[in-house]
């Protein structure tokens, strides 16, 4: 035992080496050095920032989130049994608007709440009528029910329960997409814990346990659900890019450039290959992380020139993309907006190992737009490109 710890140990150590030791040569490149850490200097100063702001708000919305507790607590520790009608009439407001969140056919329950005691008459659906009660009681106000609510377990021949739509139940923060700022805030603090506590236990166990523990942390640091961090069932939409620009030429001009994607890798860095396959599709080959060619098939799936261009990957693609720029006319020339959606391998932690080597599709989109602003205006294709050209001739348009 003590030598397969030992063994472990060593291996972590190798392996700890090997990446400082790719990671020096990263940043001191005699080339691009200077620039990589340039801009892992504006990274930490930015997540920096972003930390400190998350904090706040972390911490206004927990003390936000304990005063009402604690207001709900003294709200239910002086209940007397005494409303007065002004009360009563605030409490049956506060039922009404509840009912459209629970119940698929509001309006045909009626609401009356004299002294702290609901009364609710008319049809439910049986398989609703549950949820509703438990709602009523944990309203501000409510001290009894009187239950005179009509249970069915279908519609048909129901006049009040005709047409209406289901409701989806609610859920509780954990389950949301979106969490609030203080269970970030507590994701990050214990996912960080636990996954530190993890890392030194050296066990099956302890790998378990920061396994867990940093995958509670990257829910909380990215505000994403972990289906959509590992891209488990979350098809093209773990990651959402979208940038404008404005190009000084005809929208006619600039969708023609667009829809002429096999000159692409004349003015674009990463695109090596663009391939036009017919009846809508093309292939493609791009530059990923470490230089490593990724390929793809796409469609068109909407071609409306000049306004309209909107793609989509062939199933079996190695990063699942769907994506759709529009084209609108302003004063001095072309509004471009592209709007994308992909699903890099390892979801939305594949999207972070690839910023960390350069290869940010955010960044890459940005600086390829720049490019074709460039190209379409002054008519030069960049040096830089994948495939440079040495001048600009009519056929790149």
């Amino acid at each position: 035992m003590k030598r397969i710890s030992e063994s472990s140990q060593k291996r972590s150590g190798w392996m700890g080496g090997a990446l400082l030791g790719a990671l020096a040569m990263y940043l001191s490149d005699p080339d691009k050095g200077r620039r990589r850490r340039a801009r892992a200097q504006d990274k930490i100063r930015h997540y920096s920032l972003a930390a400190a702001h998350g904090a706040d708000l972390a911490a206004r919305d927990s003390y936000n989130h304990l005063r009402g507790f604690l207001a709900r607590t003294v709200n239910r520790l002086s209940r007397r049994g005494r409303y007065d009608k002004a009360d009563d009439q605030v409490v049956a407001g506060r039922v009404r608007a509840m009912l459209g969140r629970i119940v698929s056919h509001p309006h045909a329950i009626r609401a009356e709440v004299h002294q702290g005691r609901a009364s609710l008459t008319g049809p439910v659906l049986a398989s609703e009528k549950k949820a509703l009660l438990d709602a009523v009681r944990s309203i501000p106000g409510i001290a009894d029910i009187d239950d005179r609510l009509e249970a069915h377990k279908r519609p048909a021949g129901v006049p009040g329960l005709q047409g209406g739509s289901g409701r989806t139940p609610i859920r509780s923060g954990l389950m949301q997409a979106n969490w609030t700022p203080a269970l970030r805030g507590s994701a990050i603090l214990g996912g960080g814990t636990l996954g530190l506590y993890g890392l030194t236990r050296r066990t099956p166990l302890g790998a378990a346990i920061a396994a867990i523990g940093l995958a509670v942390l990257a829910r909380g640091v990215t505000n994403m659900p972990i289906r959509r961090l590992i891209g488990a069932n979350a098809g093209r939409r773990a990651i959402d890019l979208q940038k404008t620009i404005d190009i000084a030429a005809a929208p006619e001009t600039v969708f023609d450039v667009w829809t002429n994607y096999e000159n692409f890798p004349h003015f674009m860095s990463h695109i090596r290959e663009a391939r036009d396959l017919g009846q809508r599709r093309s292939h493609w080959i791009v530059q990923g992380p470490m230089g490593a060619p990724m390929e793809w098939n796409a469609r068109l799936t909407e071609c409306i020139r000049p306004s309209v261009l909107a793609w989509k990957t062939e199933p079996g693609a190695t990063v699942e993309h769907a994506g759709i720029i529009r084209f609108e006319s302003i004063e001095n020339g072309t509004r471009v907006t592209v709007r994308m959606s992909y699903n890099p391998p390892a979801g939305a932690l594949g999207h972070g190992v690839a910023a960390l080597f350069g290869r940010d599709p955010k960044r890459q989109l940005d600086d390829d737009l720049m490019r074709m602003k460039s190209f379409i205006e002054n008519g030069i294709p960049p040096r830089d490109a994948a495939q440079p050209v040495n001048t600009a001739t009519p056929s790149l348009l």
